[in-house]
């Protein structure tokens, strides 16, 4: 693939591990490492709406797994790996809508994988995408709403409790633009 995800893995677990030590913060290390990574994965690449994707799926899943395996604020985690991953695509020319979208859905999915709690990483991950608005200088109402979509459809493919629990955890969030969320889980996407 285009990617060295052993690589990833290696840089967020060296940077993670300084992070525990009491150098630097969860969110800044791992949306540093998420975006360069997924920078570095598309460099030279002649299609990167449809690589974009796909480095963005396996930095995402990657850096779950790793922060997972480190026993940090796996929370803090999601946000920064998200907000590293559309702030990545703005730079290599990927729409950071659909950037997103993929980072949060990947976010719930591997969140599940490695039994991490879904509503967490759903909550985690749209505000990743709002933060990383504000990074990009970027529509935080069109990057909330495709990272609460992106969550919605992963939690509805692993299965109908996993749809109610991102459902409830995002309807329950304090920090979340619950208009959109409201309109989302109504079915009125304008």
């Amino acid at each position: 693939m285009i990617l060295s995800m052993i690589n990833i893995a290696d840089e967020l677990k060296n940077a993670l591990t300084s992070v525990v030590s009491g150098v630097g913060d969860v969110v800044s290390t791992t949306q540093k490492v998420a975006k360069d990574s997924v920078v570095n994965a598309l460099k030279g690449v002649s299609d990167v709406a449809t690589a974009g994707a796909q480095a963005i799926d396996e930095v995402v899943d990657t850096g779950i797994t790793a922060v997972s395996s480190i026993g940090t604020s796996f929370a803090d985690g999601i946000t920064g790996l998200v907000r590293g991953a559309v702030d990545g695509a703005k730079d290599v020319g990927v729409s950071t809508a659909q950037a997103a979208e993929e980072a949060a859905s990947t976010a719930v999915k591997s969140t599940s994988r490695v039994g991490g709690d879904i509503g967490e990483a759903a909550v985690s991950a749209v505000r990743g995408s709002i933060q990383a608005a504000g990074d990009i200088g970027g529509d935080s109402g069109e990057l909330a709403k495709n990272a609460v979509l992106g969550t919605i459809k992963a939690a509805d493919q692993i299965g109908s409790e996993a749809g109610s629990l991102v459902r409830k955890a995002l309807l329950n969030a304090a920090a979340l633009p619950h208009d959109i969320i409201d309109a989302l889980l109504k079915g009125k996407t304008e």
